[in-house]
């Protein structure tokens, strides 16, 4: 689910299995509707294996470092902003944004670059819209590699906004959160605040400018404060959100998907057997942080229930892509894709 700032997206990557650093092959911006322009980058091998990065959020956006889950010399690496967020246009724009239109983005990139099967790469948010994509296009996904997954149900997301959920192990960081809303809201019982519902009113501006700009900040904060094993202080991720925006994009998208719950028409698609039936041949991997606060393993072991193909594998991490223990089994995922494939 949520953004990296840069800072914490940097911090002890060269002490990880991730691989070097490469230059992209290429930059694109899309014109996908008459509203929309989505951009992609290309890494790696122009003939190698396709790969697509499905990142997570809503709204979390892309960084290079994204690209180097892969092997560079055996994969074509494609990195894609979805719409409203990172590079793509117009920022935090949420009409014509939902799960089918990204999935609609992704098959146009793959039609423009004349792939006709690829790998889907996606964790959290990511994982969500990586199932989803090959729901809606299982021919054209030869394997999903998933991490920290998200099946976007009310009890998930109810474990991230609500009381007695993921703020068990991080109150004094919920209070940052719960301190995000306008004082007039606040209720003595923390339990009868429904935080989607005010959030969402502080976003469209009810309570003025500075209580939205407050709120976004507040929701982004939070998140970034229990995605990892070891977490990043909260001064010092507020401090890099107010430096780079990042938080504006994350928050607003988060909460239009969340709301509308990521716009699947029943709650328990994924574990629909009309759905998950369609991808019930493809191979899953999926690295789950066994102390991943913000997606807890429950739905992991969800999804592992009704496809039994796929392959649970768990980490000492938390959330975060970006942890040493989830970027080695990730790699070494990708790594056995290509002996597979080449």
């Amino acid at each position: 689910m949520p953004a990296k700032t840069k800072k914490i997206v940097k911090d002890g990557l060269k002490l990880t299995k991730f691989y070097p650093s490469t230059k992209p092959l290429g930059s694109y911006f899309m014109k996908v509707s008459d509203l929309h322009t989505v951009a992609y980058w290309t890494y790696g091998n122009p003939r190698g294996l396709p790969v697509i990065f499905i990142h997570g959020g809503p709204g979390g956006g892309t960084v290079p470092d994204c690209a180097r889950y892969f092997d560079p010399k055996q994969f074509f690496i494609v990195l894609v902003d979805q719409r409203g967020c990172g590079k793509s246009t117009p920022m935090y724009e949420l009409r014509e944004n939902t799960t089918q239109h990204l999935i609609e983005d992704f098959e146009k990139i793959r039609e423009h670059l004349g792939i006709s099967k690829w790998l889907v790469f996606g964790g959290s948010w990511g994982s969500t819209l990586s199932l989803a994509y090959a729901i809606a296009h299982p021919e054209c996904s030869i394997e999903l590699i998933i991490r920290g997954v998200f099946l976007c149900r009310k009890q998930e997301i109810d474990w991230f906004l609500q009381p007695n959920g993921s703020d068990a192990n991080f109150r004094d960081t919920r209070a940052f959160f719960e301190d995000g809303i306008p004082k007039s809201e606040q209720k003595e019982d923390r339990f009868k605040i429904d935080y989607m519902e005010v959030y969402g009113r502080c976003f469209k501006g009810e309570f003025g400018a500075a209580a939205k700009e407050k709120a976004l900040l507040a929701w982004s904060s939070w998140e970034t404060s229990i995605s990892h094993l070891n977490p990043t202080p909260l001064d010092e991720i507020v401090k890099d959100y107010k430096k780079t925006g990042g938080h504006r994009f994350m928050s607003i998208i988060e909460h239009h998907y969340f709301s509308n719950g990521g716009f699947f028409n029943d709650e328990k698609y994924f574990l629909d057997k009309k759905n998950y039936g369609r991808i019930s041949h493809i191979p899953i991997t999926i690295v789950q942080g066994r102390y991943d606060v913000l997606c807890p393993m429950t739905s992991a072991y969800d999804i592992c229930q009704v496809l039994p193909q796929s392959k649970l594998h768990l980490t000492i991490a938390g959330h975060s892509g970006f942890e040493p223990e989830n970027i080695a089994k990730l790699v070494e995922a990708t790594n056995a894709y290509k002996k597979r494939h080449k």
